[in-house]
């Protein structure tokens, strides 16, 4: 995958963020909303492959927090998954794919990889 996609939410301030960074940089991509398009079942796995399902599901959220106790504890990868995509928000964001990268969550010093810095 040669072209550089950002998967988040708009009103997201760390998707927001990332955004900022990436046009300051001028890196192109293609923003993949979640609340409109859903997250697509393969790439979520392959995620899980590359990165494990712990670094995806942000246990910070308010998503997370407001599932039930019974649906938040003992979370094992398949569950995970299955929560992931029924509720995109619980994704940890922005994902990032591309330039033979992938990435979760952001902070500049991670994203200097995209520059090739």
């Amino acid at each position: 995958m040669t072209e550089l996609v950002v998967y988040g939410i708009p009103n997201c301030d760390t998707v927001k963020k990332s955004r900022a960074w990436l046009d300051a940089a001028g890196i192109a991509y293609r923003f993949h909303d979640y609340k409109k398009a859903g997250v697509d079942e393969a790439a979520l796995r392959r995620w899980v492959a590359a990165l494990g399902w712990e670094a995806l599901v942000n246990r910070q959220g308010t998503t997370f927090r407001k599932l039930p106790e019974a649906e938040r504890t003992g979370l094992d990868e398949a569950r995970a998954i299955a929560l992931m995509i029924a509720n995109p928000s619980l994704i940890r964001r922005p994902v990032v794919e591309g330039r033979g990268q992938l990435l979760a969550g952001f902070s500049p010093e991670r994203f200097a990889v995209l520059t090739g810095g």
